[in-house]
């Protein structure tokens, strides 16, 4: 029965955000087919933005109102509303309507806010649920959280999603080749992907490489249908789970009246190991427990600011500059590092059962360590098109491990801060999945105007790239 639950609350968790993670692999077949055309990454990510409102409204009325709420009503709704609207992707992505004088994905958009909506709010409503079941199985949920992005990219690898191809185009006598924009499975170059110098004219309009998207092993259609298939796996999987929670394997304590705020979030009676200390009583008498209680509150604060920090990194700066870091050393590159820093999230998370740490000072340096994985990468992505070691396999195999190292670290700090907080109280995991949006949002707002508005970052096609030796 442990290991059905351990399954069980692998596959809860991984409705968490599984949709949007699936979304975001499609996009480079999405991008083919409709309007928006590559703006549609901007949508997304302001859609998705927007609902944070959802979990917004629920850390209100737990502040506000406590105890107005229940846990399982909320993520069955959830769950049920990003199964149907999976379903509705297969059949709606690609309608478009008149808006303004021009096609637009409105259904798209509309569908794309309510799995954001699902998505967002599980980060409030799946966590303070899982602080009625023993501590261990918290880990279990990462890794099904893990599972939610790992899932739909191999999917979108089976798919052959985003997967490109030299072709050699030629062009008229006497024309300079301009950029690509024209098919649907050409991309679109900026302004300075042009030929190398030197080269004479009649050479250059003979024929010239561009990047084509290789068709795909099956449609968006096909894709979606898997996405609510495994949706609505995550519903059965937590309609079992809370049936199990109520016969016995819950914890004992009534968690679901607790206070939703700072004051009210105290450690345990019992969490921390050991038996408890008579002398630790007397001493904290004797200080009449007004040192004692401020120590706690700034200690929960490092960890939300810890908490917000690592989500702001994991889940809004970096991903936004992954293709610029990456695609610079080949689509190969870009592909391990997307694939093996997938594959690493659920691979931490069972590390971290087998190798627990919930040393603070420990988890900040490991966070530290995995920041500077990131700022490598981030420094990459500044440089492309033509980033250090460029054209060596040395660089390849640098950007591979960089990806995969900070995927790594920042998932066993994310983890164990999750079991410390979960050792505390229901509250602190209500406030621990709200740090996690504010990290996620802020991070997010922070990048948003440096790749879309002052194109800070350029592109790089392996197949034009000329970088100076």
């Amino acid at each position: 029965m442990a290991f059905l639950t351990h399954l069980l609350v692998s596959a809860f968790g991984m409705g968490s955000w599984v949709t949007i993670n699936g979304l975001w692999v499609e996009v480079p077949l999405l991008v083919m087919e409709l309007p928006e055309g590559w703006f549609l990454p901007s949508y997304l990510t302001v859609l998705i933005q927007l609902a944070n409102v959802g979990p917004l409204l629920v850390t209100l009325l737990h502040h506000f109102r406590p105890g107005c709420l229940s846990d399982v009503p909320i993520i069955f709704a959830v769950l049920g509303v990003g199964t149907v609207t999976c379903t509705l992707f297969a059949f709606l992505w690609n309608k478009t309507s008149w808006v303004q004088g021009g096609l637009h994905s409105i259904a798209f958009m509309v569908l794309t806010f309510l799995l954001a909506l699902v998505d967002c709010t599980s980060s409030v409503t799946f966590l303070p649920f899982m602080s009625q079941l023993p501590t261990h199985y918290l880990t279990t949920f990462f890794v099904g959280e893990g599972l939610s992005g790992l899932l739909p990219a191999l999917v979108a690898l089976a798919q052959g999603s985003g997967l490109t191809t030299c072709v050699n185009v030629t062009t008229p006598s006497g024309t300079t080749p301009s950029p690509v924009t024209s098919g649907k499975n050409s991309i679109s170059q900026g302004a300075d992907d042009t030929l190398p110098s030197g080269l004479p004219t009649a050479a250059a309009s003979s024929g010239h490489l561009e990047s084509r998207y290789l068709p795909a092993n099956f449609s968006p259609f096909v894709f979606f249908l898997l996405l609510s298939f495994m949706m609505a796996g995550c519903l059965v999987a937590f309609f079992v789970l809370q049936r199990q929670s109520r016969h016995g394997e819950a914890s004992t304590e009534d968690l679901r009246t607790s206070q939703a705020t700072l004051d009210s979030i105290q450690p345990r009676e019992g969490s921390a190991p050991g038996p408890p200390d008579p002398a630790d009583g007397d001493k904290d008498r004797q200080h009449g427990g007004q040192e004692s209680g401020a120590r706690p509150r700034a200690h929960l604060i490092a960890i939300y600011v810890l908490v917000a920090l690592v989500n702001a990194l994991t889940n809004g700066v970096l991903p936004s500059v992954q293709t610029y870091s990456c695609l610079s050393y080949g689509p190969l590159a870009y592909h391990l590092s997307a694939t093996l820093g997938a594959m690493a999230n659920p691979l931490t998370c069972l590390l971290s059962i087998f190798l627990p740490n919930r040393s603070l000072p420990f988890l900040g340096a490991l966070a530290m360590l995995g920041t500077g994985f990131g700022a490598y990468n981030m420094a990459m992505a500044v440089m492309s098109p033509c980033p250090l070691l460029q054209g060596h396999w040395g660089g390849e195999a640098l950007i591979v491990t960089s990806w995969v190292l900070f995927s790594s670290s920042m998932s066993y700090v994310k983890v164990m801060l999750g079991v410390i907080l979960r050792d505390r109280s229901r509250s602190a995991l209500l406030w621990c999945g709200a740090a996690v949006q504010l990290g996620s949002l802020l991070g997010a707002l922070l990048m948003f105007p440096l790749v879309n508005v002052w194109r800070f970052f350029s592109s790089a096609d392996p197949c034009t790239l000329h970088c100076p030796a």
